[in-house]
């Protein structure tokens, strides 16, 4: 899971890069629920040569999603940092750093260069129960991912995510995730239909 650990090093100065065409980040999580931020110009668009994975870090008390590098291609949103200031969207995504990427939009095809956050190897880890994934978290992901891509794209998700032998919190009762989003009882139960299909580990709070 962490064997690449190249592909997360840290790129010198990436946090410093001010190109106009770099003013854009590439969300691939909780970012493509537009309920949870407010950036503008967001648009649909296709990360090549990266995964989806489940990563603990020291940083953090619970688990979020990262990305490596990998034979797969994910969706998110890319959407432009206000001012090019990335002080804010850096702190939201503190435990990870930045990276160049280019991306292909989903409307016209052509690339869009953009920043990806990935948490570096050395303090990442896999989830564990003291550090699960929270069942909110994921909602409110995958909530995004119906709305943007529809079904197929949520299925993506899916499948495009490494890691599900992560335990995971089913905190819905009191959602620990603070940007958390209600989610209809047809999205629940998508979201649990695919996590026993993955034999994932659902653990009570």
């Amino acid at each position: 899971m962490f064997s690449d650990t190249a592909s997360l090093a840290f790129v010198a100065g990436s946090r410093h890069i001010t190109r106009m065409q770099d003013r854009q980040f590439f969300g691939y999580g909780s970012l493509v629920n537009r309920a949870t931020h407010d950036y503008p110009g967001t648009r649909p668009a296709r990360l090549d040569g990266w995964r989806r994975v489940w990563v603990h870090t020291n940083l953090r008390p619970v688990a979020y999603l990262s990305v490596e590098r990998a034979e797969c291609s994910i969706d998110g949103l890319v959407a432009e940092v206000p001012g090019a200031d990335w002080a804010a969207l850096d702190e939201r995504e503190r435990a990870y750093d930045r990276h160049p990427v280019e991306t292909v939009l989903h409307a016209c095809g052509s690339d869009a260069r953009a920043q990806v956050y990935a948490v570096p190897a050395s303090h990442a880890a896999p989830p564990d129960v003291t550090h699960p994934v929270l069942l909110s978290y994921i909602d409110t992901v995958v909530q995004g991912f119906l709305n943007v891509f529809g079904t197929g794209g949520a299925e993506r998700f899916f499948a495009t995510t490494a890691g599900w032998t992560a335990p995971i919190l089913n905190d819905r009762a009191a959602p620990r995730y603070p940007r958390h989003q209600p989610v209809t009882d047809w999205q629940r139960g998508f979201v649990d239909s695919h996590l026993n299909a993955l034999s994932a580990q659902v653990h009570k709070a």
